[in-house]
């Protein structure tokens, strides 16, 4: 699956592209780097309220920083 662009519509977020899966979200952020979130890595909640922030293009980014912070499953980039 390819990357969908993040909304931004806060136009100030740290996040540029995400990916979605049944059990798992893929974020790429703005220095390029992409990060793997899973259910197992970070919580089944987590990672659902994740893709609802994704899909909605706001606040995914302080989301992150705020209650995830390194709790991915694997650096992909």
């Amino acid at each position: 699956m390819a990357l969908r662009r993040y909304r931004n519509r806060g136009r100030n977020s740290g996040v540029t592209a995400y990916e979605i899966g049944e059990d798992y979200i893929e974020v790429e952020f703005v220095d390029g780097d992409l990060y793997l979130y899973t259910d197992a890595s970070a919580g089944k909640d987590t990672v659902a309220r994740m893709k609802q922030l994704a899909a909605s293009g706001e606040g995914l980014s302080t989301f992150i920083s705020q209650h995830v912070r390194d709790r991915y499953a694997a650096k992909l980039r």
